[in-house]
C-alpha cells in the first residue's frame, strides 16, 4: 500500500509505504464511537458540586427550644428543609466518569479513523516538516500551497518537532502531535491529516 508523497511546495517527490494493517483497515463506526466517548469522558470534570448538611458551616446550636413554640421541631438550621442548609442527595465531588478502554480498542479505532481519511482524500504524507525560520508565516504560506483558506488540520511528526509547534501554534484550527501521541479523537476533530514521512513509518510499530 502506498501514497503519494510531497514536499512542502506541494509538488509530488515519489510515493511512500504505507502500513497495511493501519491504513486497509475497515470502518467500524461503533468501535470508533465507543472509544471516542470513553476519550470524552474521560476528559470530563466534575463541575456541579452540592454540599451536604455535615458540610456547610453554622448550624451548631439548636435554633428555638423544642416545645411550646407552634412550629415544627428543628435541630439544625443547616438541615436541608432550612434556607442556606445542605442539600439532599445533590451531585458530589468523588463522582467518576471514566470508561476504561484497552491498547486493542485503542489502536483500532485508530486504525479505522487513518484508513476512512486515506479513502476520503483528507490525507497527505510531506516528506519534512522542518523549518528552519521558525516563523508562523511559513507554516501558513505552506498551508495555502495546498488548501484555497485556512483548514482544520493535524500535524503529525515524527519526533519533538519545535520548529513545527513553534511555527504553526498560533495558526487557528491547527494543532500538532507527536506520533506516540496520536489517537483517534485528535484525528476525528480535524478535517484534514498531514503526516511527516517519518511519522509513517514509526507509526507501524509505535505501541
Amino acid at each position: 500500500m502506498t501514497i503519494d508523497l510531497y514536499n512542502q511546495e506541494n509538488k509530488k517527490v515519489g510515493t511512500t509505504e504505507l502500513p497495511a494493517q493501519i491504513f486497509g483497515a475497515k470502518w467500524n463506526p461503533d468501535l470508533v464511537h465507543q472509544v471516542l466517548v470513553a476519550y470524552e469522558a474521560n476528559q470530563r470534570k466534575v463541575l456541579a458540586v452540592a454540599r451536604g448538611r455535615g458540610e456547610v458551616s453554622g448550624g451548631g446550636k439548636k435554633p428555638y427550644k423544642q416545645k411550646h413554640t407552634g412550629r415544627a421541631r428543628a435541630g439544625s438550621t443547616r438541615s436541608p428543609i432550612w434556607k442556606g442548609g445542605g442539600v439532599s442527595h445533590g451531585p458530589k465531588a468523588e463522582r467518576d466518569f471514566s470508561k476504561k478502554i484497552n491498547k486493542k480498542m485503542k489502536r483500532g479505532a485508530l486504525a479505522s479513523v487513518l484508513s476512512k481519511k486515506l479513502t476520503d482524500g483528507e490525507m497527505y504524507v510531506i516528506d519534512s516538516l522542518e523549518f528552519n525560520a521558525r516563523k508562523t508565516k511559513d507554516v501558513a504560506a505552506m498551508l495555502k500551497k495546498f488548501f484555497e483558506r485556512t483548514p482544520n488540520v493535524l500535524f503529525v511528526s515524527s519526533k519533538e518537532n519545535k520548529s513545527l509547534f513553534l511555527s504553526a501554534r498560533n495558526i487557528p484550527k491547527v494543532e500538532i502531535t507527536h506520533i506516540s501521541e496520536l489517537n483517534a479523537q485528535s484525528v476525528m476533530l480535524h478535517k484534514h491529516v498531514i503526516f511527516e514521512n517519518e511519522a509513517v513509518k514509526e507509526l507501524a510499530t509505535a505501541k
